[in-house]
């Protein structure tokens, strides 16, 4: 009996219900040609006005990802709000690293914000994070570096416009161990008209 090969619709499905917020990770970056072909997915994204307002960074020295973690943890210890709170303790350990080891950094942003600008990058976001789990990598998103890297001078560091915005930093690397599945919750239909 011959396997009939998988719809489109179902591979999509079981990338984004397989993919994970990877939290440890094998410590080397990923080779330039995987970064060019995760670039590449991530341009696909829909973009309001055809705008594609986003520009990647990619940062793979380990010192500089370890410094822009540390200056992160100052930076959100000396104002934590209520939602991080919680992860007073864990910010405040020199051991904890916010990039989890991981080799790579792709910080998504854009020259100028806008109307759409935003939600643009989190699409293209979204299309890397797919396209690199499709490829057996982890991602997470790393809310605690936005404010780090909209530091002026790490925007020039990473060649972001001075009235640019990082949107989306992103890490990418070979997972260390598995990551448990979270649960989702049901759809929460607010209504349906019609």
């Amino acid at each position: 009996m011959t396997q009939q090969p998988c719809s489109p619709a179902a591979i999509l499905a079981d990338l984004m219900a397989g993919r994970r917020s990877v939290r440890a990770y094998d410590p080397t970056p990923i080779d330039s040609d995987t970064v060019r072909e995760l670039l590449a997915a991530a341009v696909q994204a829909p973009s309001a006005m055809n705008g594609q307002p986003w520009g990647f960074s990619i940062v793979q020295d380990r010192a500089r990802l370890r410094r822009y973690s540390d200056r992160a943890k100052a930076l959100l210890l000396g104002a934590l709000d209520p939602k991080s709170t919680r992860y007073a303790e864990l910010l405040a350990n020199p051991e904890f690293n916010i990039f989890y080891d991981a080799g790579t950094l792709v910080a998504i942003s854009v020259d100028a914000p806008g109307s759409y600008a935003e939600a643009d990058c989190w699409l293209a976001a979204q299309n890397l994070n797919l396209a690199a789990h499709a490829r057996g990598l982890g991602t997470c998103c790393i809310g605690f570096a936005v404010g780090v890297l909209n530091l002026p001078e790490i925007k020039q560091e990473l060649g972001v416009a001075s009235g640019g915005r990082v949107i989306a930093p992103i890490i990418v690397g070979e997972p260390r161990g598995t990551t448990p599945i979270v649960p989702r919750r049901p759809p929460r239909v607010l209504a349906w008209l019609g």
